[in-house]
């Protein structure tokens, strides 16, 4: 029998990118057909294996990029997305395997096993694009932002939930509808669909960080939105930015009263913020 900590550890570990989705996939098919269970915690890397391309840069290093227009332009932003989904694979295998123990109910591991089967089919999808559109995942740097908000919330299940699906990911369903406009103004339908598969599946990935940061929350005897809203000024390293995608939000479960108050009482933003995950 598998041990689905240790597997989770395996994918923060495999290094190639390629791997580390299969591997996570893999991971996931075990657990849904029962040949994996959750044992004990594992021996979680500080930071996930990574392969010698992309570059890594800082956030305030990288070029900018804007979505449609020229292939060149689309060719850096499906690399950008496909990116931000190998760091969401790492991501979730890292809740698992940091946070997770046998007394919790299994319908927690049921989610989270999800979200990284799911971030690990958009690499996959992002990555079969870019061969289509001439390049390859690696072609071009990357930003080295997204793991700091794992090393900030390593230590605290609770604030790990409320910034990366309820700050990070829901970031990103306020830009993906813009992005899709963009893309198929360039007339890149075959993207865009893959956009919207991601999009669909986001929009529960933030519904699964919402669901157990209200269980949680409930469990420490906390009102949830206050919470979230202490955590996010305490650990994130950066500003809630509207306009909001509030049908999006409403449909993941996460209503405005828990972030509207902090647009007008902002957390603190030092130089090179965390982007948004998809």
């Amino acid at each position: 029998m598998l041990d689905l900590a240790t597997g989770a550890v395996a994918v923060l570990n495999t290094a190639d990118a390629g791997e580390k989705a299969a591997a996570a996939r893999r991971l996931a098919s075990a657990w849904r057909d029962g040949s994996a269970q959750f044992v004990s915690l594992g021996e979680t890397p500080k930071r996930p294996a990574r392969g010698p391309f992309p570059e890594l840069r800082r956030p305030g290093d990288m070029p900018k990029r804007k979505a449609g227009g020229a292939l060149e332009k689309r060719v850096a932003l499906i690399h950008a997305l496909a990116h931000i989904e190998l760091n969401a694979i790492d991501l979730a295998w890292d809740l698992i395997a940091r946070f997770g123990h046998a007394d919790l109910p299994r319908a927690f591991f049921d989610d989270w096993v999800r979200v990284g089967d799911e971030e690990a089919l958009h690499f996959t999808m992002l990555c079969d694009r870019l061969r289509e559109m001439g390049s390859a995942y690696g072609d071009l740097p990357a930003h080295d932002g997204l793991w700091q908000a794992a090393e900030e919330t390593a230590h605290d299940l609770l604030a790990r939930l409320a910034i990366v699906p309820l700050v990070l990911e829901a970031r990103g369903l306020d830009v993906t509808p813009a992005t899709l406009t963009d893309l198929r103004r360039a007339g890149d339908e075959v993207s865009a669909a893959a956009l919207e598969v991601i999009y669909r599946d986001e929009i529960g990935h933030v519904a699964i960080g919402k669901r157990w940061f209200d269980f949680f929350a409930a469990k420490a005897g906390r009102d949830p939105a206050a919470l979230w809203q202490e955590l996010v000024r305490r650990h994130f390293r950066g500003r809630l930015k509207p306009p909001f995608n509030k049908s999006a939000r409403d449909a993941a479960g996460f209503s405005a009263a828990f972030y509207e108050p902090l647009v007008a009482s902002p957390p603190s933003s030092p130089p090179g913020e965390v982007p948004g995950i998809q």
